[in-house]
């Protein structure tokens, strides 16, 4: 009798360890938020980004993803040196430029501890970029753009100060490098290997590279704010 007894128990505390242990044990399962920014500060020059964040999307993997758009104002370059380039040696009108870019971003964000700020991030991804140079003579009938798009890579750091609990005061900063690639304008490209389409007299891509100012090495500091969806 006794034994029957000592093994119903036994039966009962271990049925009743196991019900409790599930019960505590939290649900493996993600729990995916979305968030939706705009920065305004410093990309080379003035700059505006807008971007959208996937975060907690795995229960294993501290990680988000955000996905953001940029225009960037830029100086566009020395307009003498791109008429001589690209179009012709004439030296009549008034130089005028101007220059701008959009820029696609894919960056892997990874939560640190830094100065005990509950939420801050190292960024890491590709980038794109779209550039235009923009080049007119007043007075000398010559207007003309001169483009190149380029892949890249970057890293930055953003720190969070929540105001509410869907609303975020952000700063980022980060540094992003372009890889060389065709410039081209009028009827004119030149190529990072060396070839080119319709050159004018002996001029290389280097010289291309100089008469505009295309992204490069690229420093970003921004800030603004972050919804929560």
């Amino acid at each position: 009798m006794l034994r029957k007894i000592f093994l119903i128990v036994s039966a009962f505390l271990f049925i009743s360890t196991n019900v409790l242990a599930q019960k505590n044990t939290p649900p493996l399962a993600a729990n995916p938020k979305f968030s939706f920014g705009v920065l305004f500060g410093y990309a080379n020059n003035f700059g505006v980004n807008i971007s959208g964040t996937i975060s907690e999307f795995s229960y294993d993997i501290p990680l988000a993803i955000k996905f953001s758009g940029g225009y960037n104002i830029r100086e566009a370059g020395n307009p003498l040196d791109a008429r001589k380039v690209f179009i012709n040696d004439n030296t009549n009108g008034d130089p005028a430029e101007s220059g701008h870019n959009f820029d696609l971003r894919l960056d892997f964000a990874y939560p640190i501890n830094l100065l005990n700020i509950r939420k801050s991030y190292v960024l890491v991804g590709p980038r794109y970029s779209m550039h235009t140079s923009t080049f007119e003579f007043v007075g000398g009938n010559e207007f003309f753009d001169i483009t190149t798009s380029q892949f890249g890579i970057g890293a930055g750091l953003e720190t969070y100060f929540g105001i509410s609990p869907n609303l975020s005061l952000v700063f980022s900063g980060g540094f992003d490098y372009y890889f060389d690639s065709q410039i081209g304008g009028h009827d004119s490209a030149y190529n990072p290997d060396g070839t080119e389409v319709s050159g004018r007299e002996d001029y290389t891509y280097t010289d291309a590279d100089n008469a505009i100012n295309q992204p490069k090495y690229e420093f970003r500091f921004m800030a603004g704010l972050n919804f929560g969806l």
